[in-house]
Parts: structure tokens; sequence; C-alpha cells
């Protein structure tokens, strides 16, 4: 299932290693507000420590406009390593040039050295060979620990590796061997929780897990959409009008999947509407009657009730409580869940709380991933919003598999191969 040589496979003893970590965490007034990706780092930085390795760091922060934006400076990256690790990390103020050749050749056994913001340099995204043999300069050997930028063909992603013996650090291992094992051998039932707002960014993910789950749950913006292909009018909620049509043709292929064997696919059956997504605005609940697509046959349509009308000012914000009652109880008959995207506007003023006005359905999914109604399932959680509302309530840790990768998660929920790991070097 990864067949991709690691640090462990290697002599990497006393050796120079550009590690290519993925650092791009938030940052307010120089002081890091989350280290998760910091930490994760951790583990193969300590193995490379352990075999007196000289360690340089190379990431991204952010997109800078140019080399003199100071806020996407790693300088505070760091002073926040130094902290974890308990020793000096020191700072190069850029990324390739003499100065950094410098600090390389005084750079001590056992030692680490974290290089200025890769994307000062237009060259890193444009994947330019003669960046990656500057960023290859003095070093011996190069390991790819950056899972959140995997996905993308950069210089550091790809074309160092064509200058250097290039492997895996233990988070890209761990990422990939979770993810696919939750993909391709879960322990069954396994229970899909898909939000966010486009079903246009979810569209191969969402075929993908039609095929392989039991019960593919939708919410967030993304269920209006298919609401819209139900017939349904929703006001003025997010939606993607220029994809009914796709929205339908999964439907239908959930339909036949459910013919086919056993297999849930709901999308929600109320929600919380209002006129303003604000902290302070009115709300109401809409009960427009069920919508599942399951194998059991006359499965039981609700009438919809008389506040089923939504008015054209109003929108779908949040999924309701008869919708979360539905997916957290399918969650109890889980044994594997895995989730993408949140079930509301969690995000209020900048701020991710599980006190908005439209946080409840994710509040309440959330408590069931985590037991608090009895069972707890296996969880896997990707996508840079859903990492995102994790993070900010504090519970990374209490999940089995919070990844550190978005974009690079999704891909590879999707079936898709990851560039940044395709090009290291095989076990075989």
């Amino acid at each position: 299932m990864f067949n991709k040589k690691t640090i462990h496979d290697i002599d990497i003893a006393g050796k120079i290693v550009l590690l290519r970590a993925d650092y791009n965490v938030p940052i307010k007034d120089g002081v890091i507000t989350d280290d998760y990706r910091l930490k994760k780092s951790l583990p193969t930085l300590q193995v490379l420590l352990e075999k007196g390795c000289r360690i340089v760091i190379c990431s991204h922060l952010g997109r800078p406009e140019s080399p003199d934006d100071k806020s996407c400076s790693l300088e505070p990256v760091a002073t926040r390593l130094s902290e974890l690790l308990g020793q000096p990390v020191e700072f190069a103020p850029d990324c390739i040039g003499q100065e950094r050749q410098q600090k390389i050749g005084q750079l001590e056994s056992g030692r680490i050295l974290l290089l200025e913001n890769l994307r000062y340099h237009k060259e890193e995204e444009a994947n330019d060979d003669g960046f990656a043999v500057q960023l290859a300069e003095g070093i011996d050997i190069f390991v790819q620990d950056g899972f959140g930028v995997v996905h993308r063909a950069h210089a550091s992603t790809d074309a160092i590796t064509r200058h250097l013996p290039s492997v895996a650090g233990l988070l890209i291992e761990t990422e990939v061997k979770t993810i696919l094992a939750a993909m391709h051998e879960p322990n069954r039932p396994l229970m899909a929780l898909i939000g966010g707002a486009k079903v246009s960014d979810k569209i191969d993910i969402l075929n993908r897990l039609i095929d392989i789950a039991d019960v593919v749950a939708i919410g967030g913006g993304m269920s209006n959409t298919f609401l819209l292909a139900e017939g349904m009018e929703i006001g003025k909620s997010l939606a993607e009008p220029e994809e009914i049509n796709l929205a339908k043709d999964i439907i239908a292929r959930a339909r036949n999947n459910a013919k086919e064997g056993s297999f849930v696919f709901y999308i929600p059956q109320d929600g919380v509407v209002a006129k303003k997504a604000e902290s302070n605005t009115s709300t109401r609940i809409v009960d427009w009657g069920t919508h599942v697509i399951a194998e059991i046959e006359n499965y039981p349509k609700l009438p919809p009730r008389e506040s089923s009308l939504i008015a054209e000012d109003e929108a779908i914000l949040d999924i309701g409580p008869f919708s979360g009652a539905f997916i957290s109880g399918s969650m109890q008959l889980a044994q594997t869940v895995i989730w993408n995207g949140s079930m509301g506007v969690t995000e209020i003023e900048g701020l991710q709380t599980k006190e908005g006005p439209f946080s409840n359905g994710t509040e309440l999914i959330v408590e069931a991933m985590l037991g608090q109604f009895g069972h707890r399932p296996y969880t896997v959680i990707g996508g840079g919003d859903t990492v995102g509302y994790v993070e900010g309530r504090g519970l990374v840790t209490h999940f089995n598999h919070v990844s550190t990768g978005g974009g690079a998660s999704m891909e590879l929920m999707s079936g898709k191969t990851l560039p940044g790991v395709e090009v290291l070097l095989n076990k075989d």
C-alpha cells in the first residue's frame, strides 16, 4: 500500500539532509496560533537527530506578494520549533544563496537550520529545475515530509528529486498508509460524511465514496445543490445551479448502488435558515421532508410540513436537528467514519466556534464521532476547512487521524496519485 523508501530504509547517519516540511501555519502578530503541523513533523526530526544528521528544513508559508512581505516569514516557526525540540534552531534569511551555504557549512551534527520561505522565489511553484539545483547544493539526501504539498509538482516536491536521493519522512508514510487503509481496508460499515461549499470541488471524492462506502451523508452548502436537483426552492442559499446535472448524476449513481446492495445516500431533510450569516441573527428550523436514498424498499418519506417553505431572502446555513440526529444515529452503527467538510457555516466573523448559530450540526456529528452517544467509530479527518475546525476546537488529539494536508488528503481519497510521493524512491 506504501512502497516508498523512508528514512528507515537508507543510511542517513551523519548525512546533510534537506527536509521538506509543511510549516504553512497561522501566524498573528509574529506568534504561531496553531502549531499542529510542527508537532506532527517532530517524529521525523527526532529520528534524524538521533542519527546525527545535519538537518536543513525548507517550507513555504502563505502566498507572499514579494520577498519584502514579512508577514510570510518563517522566522517565528524557527522560534517555536526550537521550543518544541528543546534545542536551538538556526534561521537562514533565504532558502538559496551564499549565506545559506555558509550556514550549512557551519552546521554541526545533530543541529537544525530552517530556511526562509520558498515562495519568496517564484521558481518554487514553477517547478524550476535551476532553483531545485540551488536547493540541492551541499545536501546529501532529500526527505519529503510535507504532506500538505505533495499533491503539487513544485521545485521542492518534484524537481528536487532529480538531483538527490529522495525518500519519505515518517509523517508522509503515516498519512498515506492511514488514508489508503480507511479507503481500501476499512472496518465496516464505512460511513463518509462530506460537507463544504461546492459539489464541483468534491465530485471525485463523492464518486469514489459512493462506490466503496456503506453510507454517504451530505451536508454544508454543497447539499443545497442536491436539493435544487430534487426540485426544491432554497431561497438565497449558497448553491451551484450550473452543477444541477452533476448532482442529478450523482443521485442517479447512488440510487443504482442502493438497488444493487446495502447502501444509503443521505441529503439533509431539514435545516437552520436565516436572512444573514451573523452571530446575532434570528434563525428558524425548516423541515422539507426526508431525502434518503437507501437499499430499503418503500423507505418512509415524510411529507413536507407547513414550515417547509424557505423565503426568497433566507438561506440554509446549517443542517437541522432531524438531519443531525439521522447522521449521528448512523454513526452509532459505523465502524469507520471519514469526514471531510463542515455541516454548516462554522466560521462567523473569522472565528471558528461551537457556540455559533450555525455550528450545531457540525458539533453534533463531532460529539457522535467522539463517542458521546455510546459508540465510538474509528475516525479519519481530512480537508483543510474540516481540520481547521477541529484544530480551532482543540480536538486534534481526540480523533484517530487528523490529516495535515487538505488538498492532498482529498486527492488521495479520490484515488489520485500524489506527484510529490510518486517521485520518491521505491522500496523494490
